[in-house]
């Protein structure tokens, strides 16, 4: 249950940027300084988390002379396997920059249900890849998602004339910056401890961030002026708690529940638009983001269905 609850959490955390970002943009704050801060925080949160885990396989290492040959061993690594991974974390960090630029367009209820696209973009790239078609019970998969998303989007009961087409297009593009993430983050050097792992690719994205924006903000006065709570807001629930818990729970639950619990994102964020930020939502908006959850949920669905089939079968 403490793998699920895990995941869980982590979903939840990603819920919440959205609305802290909307509240950073509403106090004057751009773009490079929102997403610059918020990687800072998770770099130094990341980093952190490297040395209390070295420090601890140290301890456990006076123990046992096999465990320190074995520890040393995992702790090396070459700067092709660095830069490998720093180059896998760049995807992250385009994503938020193209998630959060979509806000200062269209509302954050539409702007979650869009990056949630990613579902479907994922599986393409899978098919694509593999060159092969999508089977019936994904075609319907996808049909739902996409029912669901029109409805979810507010497009079946406001129409297209009410939808800024520039916001739309930033959050469909942090969707397939999102399902590359996905696609390589896992295969980019697996065989490395999560937190290291995890610091080397905010290492990238911070990187690739500064060189888009420049950090000003941290020798002009504007990070102790306002924007610093913001940055470790945004940090600790965005760049640094969502992995650590992810780097927990996954494993252990499978990446098709996975893909289930980490679905509560799009309810959160939808919810917080609604309460914190007074965005109108309409019941038939929230019976697509429902929608679009049963869509995320067919797959896990589906193969539990035949897996009882085959043994019953048996």
């Amino acid at each position: 249950m403490k793998y699920k609850l895990s995941v869980l959490m982590g979903a939840i955390c990603y819920g919440i940027l959205s609305t802290i970002v909307t509240k950073a943009y509403a106090q004057g704050y751009s773009l490079g300084e929102v997403v610059g801060s918020q990687l800072l925080t998770g770099f130094v949160l990341a980093w952190m988390l490297v040395l209390l885990v070295g420090r601890r396989d140290r301890r456990q290492d006076k123990h046992d002379a096999a465990a320190e040959t074995k520890s040393v061993h995992e702790r090396k690594l070459s700067w092709k396997q660095r830069l490998l991974l720093m180059a896998a974390g760049t995807p992250t960090a385009i994503t938020g920059l193209l998630y959060y630029e979509s806000l200062r367009y269209i509302p954050n209820s539409l702007a979650i249900v869009l990056l949630f696209q990613f579902t479907w973009i994922g599986v393409v790239m899978q098919a694509v890849a593999r060159r092969q078609k999508p089977g019936r019970s994904m075609l319907l998969t996808l049909s739902v998602l996409l029912g669901g998303t029109l409805m979810a989007a507010g497009i079946i009961d406001q129409g297209v004339a009410e939808l800024n087409w520039l916001g739309v297009a930033f959050g469909l593009a942090s969707a397939l910056s999102y399902s590359l993430f996905i696609l390589f983050s896992g295969k980019a050097v697996p065989s490395v401890h999560p937190a290291r792992r995890s610091a080397w690719m905010i290492t990238g994205g911070l990187l690739l961030v500064f060189v888009l924006f420049p950090p000003a903000f941290l020798f002009d006065g504007t990070l102790w002026s306002g924007l610093l709570p913001f940055g470790l807001m945004l940090g600790l629930f965005g760049a640094f708690l969502p992995p650590v818990l992810f780097a927990i729970g996954v494993p252990r639950i499978g990446e098709g529940l996975t893909g289930i619990l980490g679905a509560s994102e799009l309810p959160v964020a939808v919810l917080l638009a609604a309460v914190v930020l007074h965005e109108h939502v309409s019941a038939l908006q929230w019976a697509g983001v429902v929608i679009v959850l049963l869509g995320i949920a067919l797959p896990e669905l589906f193969g539990r269905l035949r897996k009882k089939s085959a043994l019953i079968l048996e």
